[in-house]
């Protein structure tokens, strides 16, 4: 991190590993939800949106069908959607 002219502190977030997902760091297929818990993927949706990733948001480039089963398999393990 570095100190910026307007006391600001400027950040900057290296790519993602190598045969790893490049929005959330993590080896997953295409089609599955990107982790919504890791830090990689936190910090960089929040350096876009400026709030924190929900894992609406780490699914929204799935299919509705990949969304439903998601959505269900989450709430079965009592995490709110």
């Amino acid at each position: 991190m570095k100190e910026t002219t307007e006391g600001k502190s400027e950040f900057i977030l290296m790519p993602a590993k190598k045969g790893t997902c490049p929005i959330c760091a993590v080896a997953h297929e295409a089609h599955l939800p990107h982790n919504r818990d890791s830090l990689y993927y936190q910090t960089r949706f929040y350096m876009e949106h400026k709030r924190n990733a929900t894992w609406a948001d780490a699914m929204a480039h799935c299919t509705d069908e990949m969304k439903a089963f998601w959505i269900k398999s989450l709430k079965k393990a009592g995490v709110k959607v």
